[in-house]
């Protein structure tokens, strides 16, 4: 089912018993596989309706039972999800929840209203975000985590509560980059994560250091930027 609001691009395939509904607006090549939802209305006892949006770049992959939900912020809600994503089966993503380019969310994994989910990042099976609860570019988050505090880009965290483990060496790999760029994100991981002093002294050290190096600044911003404190390490 299609409702009247919805906007497809070019080439969408939208499967049997799937509903795609509210004021959603789809780019091209995407794939909704059989009783997805994707545009309802979010699960916020708050919201009482209004303009409530979602916006879908390309060739995302939704399998089946993803529950994808419009925003429901006042005055005006919006979930955006970028390009080439895949949400495995029973996958959800909540009102107002920014997710970016190429993410992979396997099967059952969840995140609540405001999140957001930076480029590349991989969600694994059962995972559980944390309300306005950020997933850096790049960071790989273990099956089953509980996710109730920022984890930053390239890292890879686990457990209930979630707590950084190491470098996410793997994916970088994965996603070209080169070796030596992945031995100093390993040095700038321990020199954040496992040296003393205060966390501002262990940025204007990574900072002074490496600050000219790829994903530096993003890793340094990212950080600065947390309103719910970092996941520990």
């Amino acid at each position: 089912m299609i409702g009247e609001g919805v906007r497809l691009g070019r080439d969408n395939i939208v499967g049997p018993h799937a509903v795609v509904e509210g004021d959603t607006e789809i780019g091209d090549r995407n794939h909704i596989f059989q009783f997805a939802s994707v545009g309802a209305q979010p699960q916020d006892l708050k919201f009482s309706g209004g303009n409530s949006r979602l916006r879908i770049g390309d060739g995302n992959v939704f399998r089946e039972h993803v529950t994808i939900h419009s925003g429901a912020a006042r005055p005006l809600g919006v979930t955006t999800i970028g390009d080439g994503n895949l949400f495995m089966a029973n996958a959800h993503v909540a009102h107002d929840c920014r997710i970016g380019s190429h993410t992979r969310f396997v099967n059952g994994a969840m995140i609540a209203g405001y999140g957001e989910v930076g480029d590349h990042a991989f969600l694994s099976g059962l995972v559980a975000v944390h309300q306005f609860t950020r997933i850096g570019a790049y960071a790989f988050v273990a099956a089953g985590a509980m996710v109730s505090q920022d984890v930053p880009p390239f890292c890879l965290a686990q457990g209930d509560r979630a707590r950084l483990v190491s470098l996410n060496e793997v994916g970088l790999r994965r996603n070209g980059f080169i070796e030596a760029d992945v031995l100093m994100l390993r040095k700038v991981f321990r020199m954040l994560f496992r040296h003393g002093g205060s966390k501002a002294e262990r940025m204007a050290a990574v900072s002074h250091s490496y600050g000219e190096r790829r994903g530096v600044d993003q890793l340094l911003t990212f950080l600065s930027d947390s309103k719910r404190g970092l996941a520990a390490a």
